[in-house]
């Protein structure tokens, strides 16, 4: 007798059961797609590369022992808290190993116990290293009060956090002092981490973070591990507070940002978080939901101490969360949109902006750049009859996008600035809202949208500064309804740049930083001007709740005349020398450890693409 698909029982985690799975979940399309990027072990490309990684970065049993000999200047006690609570005995034997396993010695461990019985074992450990401190609370008062009750233990010049199940690579604690050394006035410091498996015989997962950014930080938690605070701003911050338990790092995260952005990021894993099935890093819907509440209740709190007006919700990605803020006001907002020809798009472009705005008080300015079809004035005529839109003229004759920008804003007495390609097309409603919502801020000085080509793949999605050499759209042709690495289409973020094809500013940025640089007539100049807007200080914002099409082409280039190729080459030398530091030092957004060749966070190393 024939057995039927239905009956046979496939071993779980197999790689069967897991196609079978995923097909009934997503169907056949998504299916397809993840075989195309999985190999037949269910191991992704960017898993493989970052086996290959691990054996390319981090240190040999020889560097190991160096370091173990190495001194720095200044060597300061690093106190490591463990809130301890029914812990596994066998996690907690790894992670001591863990401890007494590191190259640098000038540490303490406090481990605050809060479960019923007191565990003999780790008490007879800690009389026989007087670097570990044991002691018994006998009542489990919450994972904050418990953290507190070990930070009261420590002694240290620096905290460093570490849940009971989870693991410090052996150079951990080598690579924060060395941190220290480097930025002494460091108040916060985090590290990268990865993800281990139950057996501990797995390494996957690896977040590769960005530098300190305050709207992604709102966005998701990503500091996360492994956080070494200085004492003294612990001390500032009264330690965890009760009532956030499951979210009382992102608490902590929160106040000590509000306190000093002296907050430092080593780009290398430091930290193994442990997945099993009671774990948040297990990422399970039903997993610890408490944690997730307690986590918009602090970016509340946080928005309340700070004097921002938002309404705080759970993001469409688990785990983050989305900011609305409050319109102040009525200000104007001039949407400033170039335009030769091109009649479709431009109406388009138009009535969709007509379709879908909430918001009232604003204007829309088209500056004609030399149009010579009778078509294109006859429109013009004709959507003058709308208050809301007006026609320019820029008077050269030569292209040159940033002169005619500058041009623009200079003929507008409206407070905000909208930059809009002809070639888009509105899906938000609420659009300007969003905008002015971040843009009001003082501390913001350009906003950023997701914009998609007509496929539904990925436009723009914040743009990463020395990518191939000069600046590329991150997650250029990525598909829209995809999650990308740590779910990176779908949360505020800070960038270096975003696209001027659609970029929100107030007038007064462009007077500050001296508008659009007009040497750039074609390339670069809205990379050029994000920059200028950063070296003064403010936060570029991207958000992916602004969308739109943009109709630009997947293959369109400057290069289709030989003019055209000499101007771009000029202008990509030109970007090249005037931002040489910047792209030595490297986007504080893009983590080292990304290719510069790929447009989609590839884990870079020598011996497995990027």
């Amino acid at each position: 007798m024939k057995r039927k698909l239905k009956d046979i029982v496939f071993p779980k985690g197999s790689a069967i059961r897991k196609f079978l799975v995923n097909l009934k979940q997503n169907g056949i399309r998504d299916t397809l797609s993840k075989i195309r990027s999985y190999d037949i072990k269910g191991k992704s490309d960017n898993q493989k590369a970052y086996q290959q990684w691990i054996l390319e970065n981090e240190p040999d049993k020889d560097i190991l022992e160096k370091q173990r000999a190495e001194t720095f200047p200044r060597m300061p006690k690093i106190s490591i808290i463990v809130p301890l609570y029914n812990t596994n005995k066998k996690y907690f034997k790894e992670l001591l190993n863990s401890i007494l396993n590191q190259t640098y010695a000038n540490w303490e461990l406090c481990l605050a116990d809060g479960s019923l019985d007191k565990n003999l074992e780790i008490e007879e450990i800690a009389k026989k290293d007087n670097r570990i401190h044991y002691k018994f609370i006998g009542n489990n008062l919450g994972i904050a009060r418990n953290s507190n009750t070990a930070i009261e233990m420590a002694t240290g010049e620096y905290i460093g956090l570490l849940d009971h199940d989870d693991l410090l690579t052996d150079f951990a604690l080598s690579e924060v002092v060395k941190q220290i050394n480097k930025t002494p006035d460091a108040k916060l410091i985090y590290s990268d981490e990865d993800k281990i498996s139950e057996n501990s015989q797995e390494r996957f997962d690896p977040h590769f973070k960005p530098d300190f950014a305050i709207d992604t930080l709102r966005s998701v938690n990503y500091i996360c591990h492994f956080a070494v605070i200085e004492s003294e701003i612990l001390k500032e911050v009264e330690g965890f507070r009760e009532g956030f338990d499951g979210a009382q790092d992102y608490d902590l995260f929160l106040r000590i940002a509000e306190k000093t952005n002296k907050i430092v990021h080593i780009p290398k894993i430091l930290y193994h978080w442990r997945i099993h099935d009671g774990s948040t890093a297990s990422a399970k819907k039903d997993t610890k939901p408490y944690a997730y509440e307690a986590g918009k209740k602090a970016l509340e709190n946080h928005l309340e101490r700070i004097g921002l007006n938002g309404i705080v919700e759970h993001g469409e990605l688990l785990g983050t969360y989305k900011i609305t803020y409050e319109v102040i006001g009525n200000p104007k907002i001039s949407i400033l949109i170039p335009n030769k020809d091109h009649i479709k798009d431009l109406k388009q472009c138009i009535e969709s902006i007509l379709k879908h705005t909430t918001y009232i008080n604003y204007e829309i300015l088209i500056i004609e750049n030399n149009s010579t079809e009778k078509a294109t004035f006859s429109y013009y005529e004709e959507i003058q009859k709308n208050e809301k839109i007006k026609v320019i003229s820029y008077p050269e004759k030569e292209f040159n996008y940033a002169k005619i920008m500058n041009y623009a804003v200079s003929n507008v007495d409206s407070e905000y600035i909208l930059q809009l390609n002809n070639d888009t097309e509105v899906l938000t409603p609420n659009w300007l809202e969003q905008f002015l919502g971040y843009g009001q801020r003082n501390d913001v000085g350009a906003v950023g949208a997701k914009l998609y080509f007509p496929d539904n793949t990925i436009q723009h999605a914040g743009i990463i500064v020395g990518i191939k050499g000069t600046a590329g759209h991150i997650l250029r042709n990525f598909p829209k309804s995809k999650k990308a690495y740590f779910g990176r289409q779908g949360y505020v973020q800070n960038f270096s740049s975003v696209t001027g094809a659609c970029l929100f500013a107030k007038k007064s940025i462009y007077e500050e930083v001296g508008g659009m640089d007009e040497d750039f007539a074609v390339a670069f100049n809205d990379i050029d001007l994000c920059l200028k807007i950063r070296q003064k200080g403010y936060w570029i914002v991207w958000s992916p709740y602004i969308e739109l099409y943009h109709f630009e082409s997947k293959s369109r280039g400057y290069e289709t005349t030989t003019s055209k190729v000499e101007r771009f080459e000029k202008e990509t030398k030109m970007f090249k020398e005037k931002w040489k530091e910047f792209l030595k030092n490297g986007d504080p957004f893009f983590n080292i450890n990304f290719s510069l060749e790929s447009e989609n966070y590839q884990i870079k190393c020598k011996n497995y693409g990027g």
